[in-house]
């Protein structure tokens, strides 16, 4: 559930506290570092979120991805958590039409259930399939996929096409850095 977005800014009444009282918010630690969730255990922390980088077609860059942002590359298969692999998939098509068709396709296959058990699908990575701008109606085609799942994109990257992965992705892979946690080569 997501709080309100006009508490504690003002609110519907103006004086900067919502209607019946006002809310507290507090960000960070208070009062001292935090207690254990049991005696003797450590504080839980979160590293980044671990990804399965999941082809939906054949050259689709999943490969090269996973090399890029890290993450598990299952290539055309589906990620085996039982085994290890995360279980939050990244789908990965290249923005031709084949590609865009094999992108519907598998995710037609996640809202008929028929994917596997415990597998999430995180977002839809589209990587361009030459330098330039599309073609109308692959342009529609991926507004058509970002009405029902977060797309990112990534631009054509000549360095990429010879296996030259040093580097920093280029700027229009920032979105996609920050959902990875990486920033540049694994």
């Amino acid at each position: 559930m997501q709080p309100d977005a006009g508490r504690g800014t003002g609110g519907p009444t103006g004086t900067g506290q919502p209607p019946g009282g006002p809310d507290i918010w507090l960000r960070g630690p208070v009062g001292g570092p935090p207690s254990p969730a049991r005696p003797g255990m450590p504080p839980a922390t979160a590293g980044p979120r671990r990804f399965s980088w999941v082809a939906t077609h054949g050259g689709a860059g999943a490969t090269t991805l996973a090399a890029v942002f890290g993450g598990h590359d299952a290539g055309r298969a589906w990620p085996r958590p039982e085994q290890g692999e995360p279980p939050s998939v990244l789908l990965v098509g290249r923005t031709h039409a084949t590609g865009l068709k094999a992108v519907a396709n598998t995710l037609d296959i996640f809202r008929r259930g028929d994917a596997p058990p415990g597998l999430d699908l995180d977002a839809v990575v589209l990587v361009a399939d030459a330098p330039g701008r599309l073609p109308r109606p692959l342009a529609q085609r991926i507004r058509t996929i970002d009405a029902v799942i977060d797309v990112y994109r990534v631009p054509w990257v000549t360095a990429w096409r010879t296996n030259d992965l040093a580097g920093r992705p280029p700027r229009e892979c920032e979105p996609l850095a920050r959902l990875t946690g990486r920033a540049g080569p694994a």
